[in-house]
């Protein structure tokens, strides 16, 4: 005996001590009593050959189980071809055996020949129409046919598998894990009300089962309905709870978009599931849109300690780092992040974006000047995510342009943007309008907007646009009678009468701007379309000077919106001019400045509270970092002015203060208050006479004997 086939026999001795123990039973009771009707000859022939057929089959199942280990071990289709005629013959030897044919049809389907084990499986349902067992290996069949839920199934094998879980469901109607699997088959084919028969019965079966709420949630996030999902995974008692129903639970609060329910569900199943990274992922981020920074860092910082190789995580860190002030670390995350991904466009971009924060115009421009090249295409042919690339790289590279006070280079780049259409062109287009006006180029800046409106008649916020340029360049009656032509009887008329309450505030035409208001207010019917009205409110009552009643409005959209930005600054810099609460709002500055770094209004705001407080290092610092992002601003000069006359440095004040009314002499009057100019002339010749007198002083000092 060779040595190959000892290795194989020892195998098969094991094979057929398995098929021993599932064929040694004869299908039917041996009758005893009757055994004598036979005569002795006829019972000895009788029983061997039974005996030759049972070890026939016994024979051929164990080398079709043997072929087909092979098939698996080896990966050779002659093997499994074998298999295959090896269970064949086993089942002419028992064709009435279940097991073989199961087997048998398993193999068909592995091998790929799916017709073959189809007939196999619905040959056995033909014997035996009450079989549950073949029923499940046919639904099996076709459930594995469907493919990974990557794509579209077909619609026949969804409807083939359906038929066989509806009999499924009839043979065993008290099984959730039918019921479940059931309405997943009806909500792949689009059916939601079935879909939902099927898992509310699953759920009657076993009220308990994660399983069943999880499947029910899933279907309703599925379709839209959040607040089904949300009240289904509540409904679950606590004990049942794992990782996985708060995990999906704070997936639905994100869609809702209450972030802080979304937070202590996902901390919950980080809870139950420590380990589990991509719960800490969900949590970061959930964090990071809360503008909780130190605890968003220190999840991505355990994140990036458990998957060395996550460069999202090194992003985030990067960004964090980056608003906190940290450029060293902001810098060093990032590096790291472009070892691990050396081609992501996200982290070019966010390399861009930490050179403008520290001042490096130039290197900032030049990253972004490679991304908005790369994402260039001739054609002019984007996909949705390409268009968003391309605009956000056109976009911040104009801003730095702007910084860097390049103007023309500016509006080439929003130019740029307007091929990409849509709502990017109405973008561009107001964007384009805004760095002109910043440059105190307001005549072309009018002409923009008339061209704008010209290529996009039908569009009411480029003609609204267009109106607000038309009033604050000495054409009031022009532009209120474009913009209120802009009125239709439907909800629309919300953002007309927003434009027109910002018209008639920069017009002070204070009892116009609140009657448009309170046009406006009546058609926000939702809390978050009310944020804009209180913001204007406020700014309207501001600058009639109503400061008490300016704050309560501002107050309204910080309840609501406690990270809103605009309002943060500008109640913290009403505040903090005034001398009021000085602390708290410097604090409310700071955390405007937080969460928009880049912002050289909040940055000046930041610099005027530190001055109030006399803390005139930290005002220097971020006043300078005002001027610097925006050198064509009077009041950042103004400010910066007063630092350096509190400070002992008149020279430097009176050159800031000149540069104050030399932009305010471009200004238009809806960009400053009354008596701005006069309070800067008045501090500038102060200063004139002060130094004129220092310099008299000098030379009696210092003339001869």
């Amino acid at each position: 005996m060779s040595r190959r086939f000892y290795r194989f026999s020892l195998c098969t001795i094991a094979t057929f001590a398995l098929a021993a123990s599932v064929y040694g039973q004869s299908t039917k009771p041996e009758n005893r009593d009757t055994a004598t009707a036979a005569t002795p000859a006829a019972k000895t022939a009788g029983a061997e050959t039974a005996a030759d057929t049972r070890s026939s089959g016994y024979y051929h199942y164990m080398l079709a189980h043997e072929y087909e280990e092979m098939a698996t071990t080896y990966g050779r289709p002659e093997y499994a071809n074998r298999a295959i005629e090896e269970y064949k013959l086993a089942l002419d030897a028992d064709p009435s055996s279940k097991y073989l044919n199961s087997h048998l049809a398993e193999l068909y389907f592995r091998t790929g020949r799916i017709k073959d084990a189809i007939l196999a499986a619905q040959d056995q349902i033909k014997k035996d129409p009450s079989d549950l067992d073949a029923h499940k290996l046919l639904a099996n069949i076709y459930l594995r046919s469907l493919g990974d839920g990557q794509q579209e199934p077909s619609a026949q094998m969804l409807q083939l598998a359906i038929g066989e879980y509806l009999k499924i469901t009839q043979l065993e109607p008290n099984n959730a894990e039918d019921r479940l699997l059931l309405g997943r088959l009806y909500a792949a084919a689009h059916d939601s009300a079935k879909a939902e028969e099927q898992f509310q019965a699953a759920r009657k079966i076993d009220p308990d089962s994660e399983e069943t709420v999880l499947t029910i949630a899933q279907l309703s996030l599925d379709q839209g309905d959040t607040k089904h999902a949300i009240s289904v995974l509540n409904s679950l008692p606590d004990d049942d709870q794992t990782s996985r129903t708060e995990f999906l639970l704070g997936q639905s609060y994100d869609q809702e978009k209450d972030t802080k329910n979304a937070i202590t569900a996902y901390r919950k199943a980080l809870g139950l599931e420590p380990d589990n990274l991509d719960v800490e992922r969900k949590l970061a981020d959930a964090l990071l849109s809360d503008n909780q920074y130190d605890q968003a860092l220190a999840a991505y910082k355990d994140i990036a300690e458990g998957d060395p190789g996550d460069a999202r995580a090194l992003l985030h860190l990067s960004d964090i780092y980056r608003h906190q002030g940290k450029f060293e670390q902001a810098l060093g995350a990032i590096r790291k992040a472009k070892t691990i991904a050396p081609d992501s466009l996200e982290i070019d971009y966010d390399e861009g974006l930490l050179k403008d924060a520290v001042g490096d115009f130039d290197g900032a421009a030049q990253d972004l000047e490679k991304l908005a090249e790369s994402s260039d295409h001739p054609s002019g042919q984007y996909s949705s995510s390409e268009k968003n690339n391309r605009y956000l790289f056109l976009d911040r590279l104009a801003n730095v342009y702007r910084e860097q006070g390049k103007t023309d280079l500016a509006v080439a780049t929003y130019q740029k943007m307007t091929a990409l259409g849509d709502d990017y062109a109405e973008r561009a287009w107001q964007s384009e309008v805004d760095a002109l006006r910043d440059a105190h180029e307001y005549d072309k800046a009018a002409d923009v907007a008339r061209t704008a409106a010209e290529k996009l008649p039908k569009d009411s916020s480029i003609q609204l646009m267009l109106a607000m340029q038309l009033a604050d360049t000495d054409h009031a009656d022009e532009g209120l009678a474009l913009a209120k032509a802009q009125l239709k009887n439907t909800s629309d008329n919300r953002d007309v009468d927003l434009a027109l309450a910002q018209m008639y505030t920069r017009l002070r035409r204070w009892k116009d701007g609140e009657e448009s208001l309170d046009a406006a207010e009546k058609l926000s019917t939702k809390q978050d379309d009310k944020l804009t009205v209180y913001f204007l409110r406020g700014a309207l009552l501001e600058r009639q000077k109503r400061y008490d009643e300016a704050e309560v409005q501002f107050r309204k959209v910080l309840a609501i919106d406690p990270g809103n930005t605009m309002t943060l600054n500008y109640l913290g810099y009403m505040l903090a001019d005034h001398g009021t609460r000085l602390n708290e709002a410097l604090g409310m500055i700071q955390k405007a400045v937080q969460l928009d770094p880049l912002n050289y209004a909040y940055l000046d705001s930041l610099g005027w509270a530190y001055y109030k407080m006399g803390q005139y290092t930290q005002a220097e610092n971020n006043l300078r970092r005002a001027s610097e992002r925006d050198s064509m601003d009077p009041t950042v000069h103004d400010h910066l002015g007063e630092v350096y006359e509190k400070t002992g440095r008149l020279k430097l004040a009176a050159a800031q203060w000149e540069l104050s009314l030399n932009e305010y002499a471009h200004t238009v009057s809806a960009d400053m208050d009354p008596g701005d100019v006069g309070r800067v002339q008045k501090k500038l010749d102060s200063a004139r006479v002060r130094l004129a007198k220092e310099a008299g002083s000098t030379t009696v000092a210092t003339r001869p004997n």
